[in-house]
């Protein structure tokens, strides 16, 4: 199973995609999760990066591709997959496309968590709020200045997506508003139809022979019909007065000229 969540961030997508993770044994992509750990490393990618995140900036496609990219050919994404966070541009949805096709693979679906953008705020407080209460370090996108930032961004650059899925028909939305188990469940339908109609999909019909054309009926005007043998011999017997008036005419020529 290879899946994509699409949903502007504090949707939900990484409580849906660990969910999905246990249910079905797959491996969650997080483009996130895994800049995030190049930075932790000090990789070169990770130090491209970290200024980049910390500002609530996209980043290039050239560095995300190339971590997706590496990441899909690892053992354990090898049964499936959800993607969280990729693709982000219609360009990356591009190269993600090319990607499977080269490794014979394509997406089974693409989910959208549909949000309001002002609930979408007081949702990330929240979160944020809890996180200080409970002593645990904030991660620097939840200032509320770079989350208006990655919102901002995700309307101008991520949400053609939905357009670009709906146009290829993979795409599927869901209420993101709703309680988490609700939006669990309705994902599991989506997923479950899919299955359904990959599994289900009716044979085409075999075409019936066609059936021999009928002879066409001769042009012979109506009323009693001729044999073929019969007509023969008539069409004969109609020719031999002509021969018979010629034999006398030259018969007759020969007396004269005596």
């Amino acid at each position: 199973m290879r899946l994509v969540l699409l949903g502007p961030p504090g949707a939900g997508k990484g409580t849906q995609a660990q969910r999905l993770v246990e249910k079905h044994g797959i491996v969650q992509l997080s483009t996130g999760d895994m800049l995030r750990a190049a930075i932790k490393a000090g990789t070169p990618i990770g130090s491209r990066a970290k200024d980049i995140m910390a500002r609530g900036e996209l980043v290039p496609d050239d560095v995300v591709v190339a971590i997706v990219a590496d990441r899909i050919n690892q053992p354990d994404a090898r049964k499936g997959f959800i993607l969280d966070g990729f693709p982000r541009t219609v360009p990356q949805a591009v190269a993600l496309d090319r990607m499977l096709a080269d490794r014979g693979l394509k997406l089974d679906a693409v989910i959208e968590l549909k949000v309001d953008g002002s609930i979408l705020q007081k949702r990330i407080a929240n979160r944020v709020a809890q996180a200080r209460a409970g002593g645990q370090a904030l991660r620097p996108d939840d200032d509320p200045d770079v989350l208006r930032t990655r919102i901002d961004a995700y309307r101008e650059q991520t949400a053609p997506l939905v357009d670009y899925y709906r146009w290829q028909s993979a795409l599927r939305s869901v209420d993101g508003m709703s309680s988490i188990e609700e939006v669990a469940s309705a994902i599991d339908r989506v997923l479950d139809g899919s299955a359904a109609g990959r599994a289900g999909k009716p044979a085409k019909a075999k075409a019936k022979p066609a059936k021999p054309a009928k002879p066409a009926k001769s042009a012979e005007p109506a009323g009693r019909k001729t044999a073929p043998g019969k007509a023969a011999a008539k069409a004969k017997s109609r020719g031999k007065p002509a021969r018979r008036a010629v034999a006398r005419g030259r018969a007759g020529g020969r007396k004269n000229k005596r």
